[in-house]
């Protein structure tokens, strides 16, 4: 008989330890899992003085699937170059277990229609996915500062460009399995100005050679964030460096209505562990009120079981839960904040604003249905 699955829990900080707790209630009614809860971000730097030990880097090397929280705050934000941050614990996270790819899903719920600031008609048929490359850029370049200068240095290697841009072609093919459209890849750089950015198209371009199946794009960054509110049903696959593809993927979020709603799945080479997180900070503002949004987290969680943990049926159980809730009008905060007047039409249910635990409550009834 084979032992459970291994899961290393990171709640981290701020809101974190409440989703997390709320996503291992989610896991524990599907099945036999084992957990191991360890520190992360600025209760690690609290404890240890560091936001990342090797101790739980290893075990995280370890372990089947990793998932997070949030990491960071206002209690551990300086300017000090020196002082240990909490976002130091994620990017040592993501390099030291070789998560070079980061999956971000846009597809906003019919329910939601009426929290996202666009109008219906332009986010209609709207279903993306933001490839991101998450190890190389200037989130891991040479820094510093120097009396009153400083710098930060982008760098990429062709074979770096060339593996992520692999996971874009392939994710592409996949979902056009399933969707029976052609499959796009629109790859996004700054080739005009930046000297990364044009190594980043050629090499794109040249991989995209293999994959005479799938379409390809290419598009300056400024350009891409004005397209995304423009026209956002029109895009499949978004592929991007590191920086430009964090502020895409923020942007594209909000077209679901809010980042409380967006998963996103960090994988590296095939065998390895993954690293799921929703895309939604820390929220120290809300932390302790039973008010944070736990979706973007159960969603999370059905990106490991299906890329992490070989478990796609119990992944559709989860994503068809939460639109069953959704559509019955439960709403936390963040989503009930942007919608219209309720109900928005007079054959749905008015919305209902819940918690944390309500509404992790009612996608377990859904789920138990």
């Amino acid at each position: 008989m084979s032992s459970p699955p291994r899961i290393v829990v990171l709640p981290g900080d701020g809101i974190g330890p409440e989703i997390v707790a709320a996503a291992v209630q989610l896991l524990e009614s599907l099945g036999e899992f084992e957990f191991e809860e360890l520190l992360i971000g600025g209760c690690s730097i609290d404890a240890h003085g560091i936001a990342l030990t090797d101790e739980v880097l290893e075990a995280c090397k370890a372990a089947d699937a990793v998932l997070l929280g949030a990491v960071g705050g206002p209690k551990w934000d300086t300017t000090d170059p020196k002082a240990p941050r909490p976002e130091q614990g994620l990017l040592g996270l993501r390099k030291g277990m070789g998560l070079y790819a980061n999956l971000r899903p846009v597809r906003p719920s019919p329910a939601l229609v009426g929290a996202s600031p666009l109008r219906e008609e332009r986010i209609a048929g709207t279903d993306l996915l933001v490839v991101r490359e998450l190890t190389g850029g200037i989130y891991f370049g040479d820094s510093g500062r120097e009396g009153d200068k400083a710098h930060d240095t982008c760098e990429y290697t062709a074979g770096e460009i060339e593996r992520i841009a692999r996971t874009a072609f392939e994710a592409a093919r996949r979902r056009a399995e399933s969707s029976g459209r052609r499959p796009k890849v629109t790859s996004v750089d700054k080739a005009n100005v930046m000297e990364t950015s044009r190594l980043w198209r050629e090499v794109v371009t040249r991989v995209a050679l293999e994959y005479d199946d799938v379409a390809l794009d290419h598009l300056l960054v400024d350009n891409a964030a004005m397209q995304l509110v423009s026209r956002p049903a029109d895009f499949d696959v978004v592929v991007a460096e590191n920086l430009f593809g964090d502020i895409l993927s923020d942007e594209a979020a909000m077209l679901t209505g809010s980042l409380g709603m967006l998963p996103s799945a960090s994988l590296g080479a095939e065998g390895a562990p993954g690293l799921f997180e929703p895309v939604h900070g820390s929220a120290p503002d809300i932390a302790g009120k039973g008010l944070a949004n736990p979706l973007a987290t159960f969603l999370s969680v059905a990106m490991m079981l299906r890329h992490g943990l070989d478990r796609p049926d119990d992944a559709a159980r989860i994503e068809a839960a939460v639109d069953v809730v959704l559509e019955s009008g439960m709403r936390t905060p963040d989503l009930a904040a942007g919608t219209v007047a309720q109900p928005p039409m007079p054959d749905l249910p008015a919305e209902v604003e819940v918690g944390t635990a309500e509404m992790t409550s009612a996608v377990l009834d859904a789920l138990a249905a």
